[in-house]
């Protein structure tokens, strides 16, 4: 990577707060072709902090959780009326 060539990317953090147990957090990676590069299961209550990286081009959240960036909080997840 050369100096600078994703500088506002890799400053972005997220936050994934569990509502519930078994939310799982996975990245994707940058590149030609995307993969899984790693997995984490989160119990209700738990946080995870993860940065956006040269490797990391993608976050996914599965299960009910809050999601905190520096554009605001999203919630995924059902919401109770949906079920």
């Amino acid at each position: 990577m050369k100096d600078n060539e994703y500088p506002s990317v890799m400053a972005d953090f997220i936050v994934v707060k569990a509502l519930e147990n078994g939310v799982s957090v996975i990245g994707l990676t940058r590149g030609e072709e995307t993969r899984f590069s790693h997995s984490e299961k989160l119990d209700e209550g738990e946080v995870w902090i993860s940065q956006f990286t040269e490797f990391t081009s993608a976050i996914k959240v599965r299960g009910k959780a809050e999601i905190l960036t520096a554009h605001g909080m999203v919630k995924s997840g059902k919401d109770e009326k949906e079920s």
